[in-house]
């Protein structure tokens, strides 16, 4: 569709036009947060299905690098998810953008993205803004808000079957402990400035995401 859009356009066209062409083009981006177990990764496929987003999750971009043949950043990532600290701003935005690119190579028109996990502390937002400032509009941030019992409760159920490295109780205090001292105060950050959309996640799958499509029927 764009390609038959630019095909059509002559060389009169004003340049208000092409700016707009060019902002469709960008990527638009959510940051989902929330604590370990909060559900983000479960919404998020709700969400892709019903209203055409790309889920892009640091934490699975980082997996799996760790776990390609070859790579130089696979056991430094490894060490960092082990401890429940947080991967180098560097390496996660190279694979997020990475996956942007990838996307919107196959189809322009798939310009709209979930990205789950991200960012997680201050150098990560700073990391943000220096690398993708221009490249990327971030529309807000969908906040899945969630007790700590909650939410470790749900990791050690999950850790029964998901083989993570990280689901496991040791490992979760020390993620939950990073989320409140790390995550929480970016997400206040963009509070001030009304970009947040804050979720009760501690309900049932489907009241959770009802709640999500209030937010996604309003503004997605």
């Amino acid at each position: 569709m764009l390609y038959r859009l630019f095909s059509s356009l002559s060389l009169k066209t004003p340049a208000s036009l092409f700016r707009c062409i060019v902002h469709a083009m960008k990527p638009q981006v959510l940051f989902v947060l929330g604590g370990p177990g909060a559900g983000k990764g479960t919404q998020c496929a709700k969400i892709v299905e019903k209203y055409g987003y790309t889920h892009l999750s640091a934490g699975d971009l980082l997996r799996a690098e760790r776990g390609r043949p070859g790579s130089q950043y696979g056991e430094l990532i490894e060490s960092y998810i082990r401890d429940g600290k947080i991967v180098p701003v560097k390496i996660t935005i190279s694979l997020l953008e990475r996956a942007m690119d990838e996307t919107m190579k196959e189809n322009s028109e798939k310009n709209k993205f979930l990205i789950d996990g991200f960012p997680r502390n201050e150098d990560n937002l700073q990391g943000w803004s220096t690398n993708m400032d221009g490249k990327a509009e971030v529309k807000f941030v969908l906040f899945f808000d969630c007790s700590n019992e909650v939410c470790i409760n749900r990791c050690l159920e999950r850790g029964k079957s998901s083989g993570r490295s990280d689901d496991n109780k040791e490992s979760l205090e020390k993620r939950i402990k990073t989320f409140l001292e790390s995550t929480r105060p970016i997400i206040e950050q963009y509070q001030k400035v009304g970009k947040v959309r804050t979720v009760d996640a501690s309900k049932s799958l489907d009241e959770v995401f009802a709640e999500v499509q209030k937010i996604f029927d309003k503004e997605g």
